[in-house]
């Protein structure tokens, strides 16, 4: 049973857009087709930025169908960040999510996101992002295992991005502020409240498909994270390396771990060949009545329930420690 109206979570959502039109039309339905239970769209407000193509169109349109779309046309393209300030002058909720436009959120995304706001302590949630690109070559595993570092060290940490969701504490981003999530997190901190992350709240993408847009992609956000510790003080998890060299050699330490056992496996898989072999040609033994593997017969149910949490279980959801505030200098 749904909670009554008024006590629900009631938030707006900000998409920025430039040239989207080959996503905004999914994401908008995948918006509007959100399973909401504690929380409440009230407005999803699409900033476009000098686009050229159809997106203001296709925006338009979704705009006919549902009142809570609305859109805000930049002439010029100024930047991400003064795209965020136009949806912050325009939101009518306490609790704003924003979003890029070249994204794809799940059916739960802001369902899990805006319900941790039910803590009054807590100011700025981020989601998990997953690159959709099919790791196939060696850039798509390149994003692929960028992002499962990225979550590892946001479960320690969060670090966020893509798509987030804040309480507005504040009107406006500095124009000169590039890494606007980064930002609100630091605002978010200097006004005393927690930054979580919900892994549970799933935003697709899809990550850079050559080796000089993923050098472009992480060239600029690392410059953008360097200029706010420099001016503002403040240093997002990513950029601080050893948390980060922890977490690569914990993956470093699985690939080991994945090889040892691959050759353990090839071993016994070739011993048992080799003996299966002799069975059928020197011993002539057809094995019709089977030499029992006795270990294996088990109460499978209860063998399940007492397994231990790993690749075939979804893992617990691991606690996730606050963002002090005595991490941003006063």
């Amino acid at each position: 049973m749904s909670m009554p109206a008024q006590e629900k979570l009631v938030c707006s959502v900000g998409v920025t857009a430039y040239n989207e039109e080959e996503n905004i039309g999914n994401l908008l339905t995948a918006l509007l087709d959100q399973h909401l239970h504690r929380v409440e769209i009230a407005e999803i407000i699409v900033v476009a930025s000098a686009c050229t193509d159809r997106t203001v169109p296709i925006v338009r349109e979704f705009m006919a169908r549902d009142p809570r779309i609305k859109l805000i046309e930049q002439e010029r393209r100024e930047g991400k960040t003064s795209a965020v300030n136009l949806f912050l002058a325009a939101a009518s909720s306490d609790i704003c999510v924003l979003e890029s436009g070249d994204t794809i959120p799940d059916e739960y995304a802001v369902e899990h996101l805006v319900r941790m706001f039910e803590d009054p302590n807590v100011g700025m949630v981020g989601a998990q992002k997953v690159a959709v690109n099919t790791p196939d070559h060696i850039v798509g595993l390149l994003s692929h295992l960028r992002l499962r570092l990225e979550h590892e060290l946001c479960l320690e940490i969060p670090r966020l991005g893509e798509m987030i969701a804040f309480r507005k504490v504040f009107d406006r981003i500095p124009p000169d502020v590039a890494m606007d999530e980064a930002f609100v997190e630091a605002l978010v901190v200097r006004h005393g409240m927690l930054v979580k992350y919900a892994p549970d709240a799933v935003v697709y993408n899809t990550g850079p498909t050559t080796i000089s847009d993923f050098v472009r992609q992480r060239r600029r956000n690392h410059a953008g994270h360097l200029y706010l510790k420099h001016k503002y003080g403040y240093a997002v998890s990513s950029i601080q390396n050893r948390r980060v060299l922890r977490v690569a050699l914990k993956e470093v330490w699985g690939v080991i771990q994945l090889l040892w056992l691959l050759f353990l496996l090839a071993v016994l898989e070739g011993w048992s060949r080799l003996l299966g072999w002799y069975d059928f040609a020197i011993r002539r033994e057809r094995h019709v009545v089977w030499d029992m593997a006795w270990t294996q017969k088990q109460n499978v149910k209860s063998a399940r329930e007492h397994m231990p949490k790993g690749v075939m279980v979804e893992p617990p959801k691991k606690a996730v420690p606050a963002v002090s505030p005595g991490r941003l200098k006063q």
